[in-house]
Formats: structure tokens, C-alpha cells, sequence
């Protein structure tokens, strides 16, 4: 589903059962398997990789404000846009969620501060000059969003 930018990435997903609690609520750990897949959606064409195999990020924070229940057989948006401004080694994304028949109602916001890294030695690398671009033309005030 395309979006415009900041918010131009953006897919829906089906609340499982497997993924509810006994009073029927979206489990709070659900959402951080969610907010994996919009990072590699934003990411992976920024740098090129076919697969999260090529990802050269580490998540070094996570974090859900949960704002309202959501229930079994719910059909949630989620979007993702990176904060502005990026650091020099790392950035965050702040990603949403909300209810397919509305639009407006945010029921979720996520936070990920990723550091860049390189495997090869073991240690975080500047965010290349591509990919540093892109955030900031795809960055998002954090405090338009309660961060």
C-alpha cells in the first residue's frame, strides 16, 4: 500500500489469535515482531540488500506506548519514518499504528534507536551518505508524535 512521504511506508496486518491475551487484547509483545517488518521495509531499499541478511543495523532500543486495546481479527495499519535529524552512527524510526476503518486512530506508537555497524570489525560505522539523505528527506518531527 503506497503513502506519501514522511510516513511513505506502510502495510497491513491481521491481528492473530495466537497473538491476543486471555481478555482478547493484542499482546503487548505482538507489536515488536510488527515494527521488524516496517523497518525492513523502509530499510532493505535503502541499502540495497535483497534480504535482511544484508541489513548493516543493530537495534540497541525498543519501545511501545500502547494507546488503546486491540482486539482479535482487527486489521491494523502500521507506517514507519525515521526521526529527523539521524546521528552520525545511528538513528531512529518511529513507526504507528492504527485501525484500517479508521484511519485516525492511533492505537500504538513505536520507537527503535538502530546504530549502523559494520560485522566485519566488530564496531559501529558512520550512516553512509545515501542513506543519510534519505532520513533526513524522509524524517519525521518525533515531538509531532509524542516522542
Amino acid at each position: 500500500m503506497p503513502a506519501t512521504p514522511p510516513w511513505r511506508v506502510r502495510r497491513r496486518f491481521y491481528v492473530q489469535y495466537h497473538d491476543v491475551d486471555v481478555l482478547n487484547h493484542l499482546n503487548h509483545a505482538a507489536y515488536f515482531p510488527l515494527m521488524e517488518t516496517l523497518r525492513c521495509d523502509y530499510y532493505l531499499p535503502l541499502c540495497g540488500a535483497p534480504d535482511p541478511a544484508g541489513l548493516d543495523i543493530i537495534v540497541a532500543e525498543a519501545t511501545c506506548r500502547y494507546l488503546a486495546p486491540v482486539r482479535y481479527g482487527t486489521e491494523l495499519v502500521g507506517e514507519v519514518a525515521p526521526a529527523s535529524p539521524p546521528g552520525r552512527t545511528s538513528f531512529s524510526l518511529l513507526y504507528r499504528f492504527s485501525l484500517a476503518d479508521a484511519p485516525g486512530d492511533v492505537v500504538a506508537r513505536g520507537r527503535t534507536v538502530v546504530v549502523t555497524y559494520d560485522y566485519a570489525t566488530n564496531a559501529k560505522k558512520p550512516i553512509p551518505p545515501a542513506i543519510r539523505t534519505a532520513l533526513l528527506a524522509d524524517g519525521v518531527d518525533p515531538a509531532s508524535e509524542g516522542w
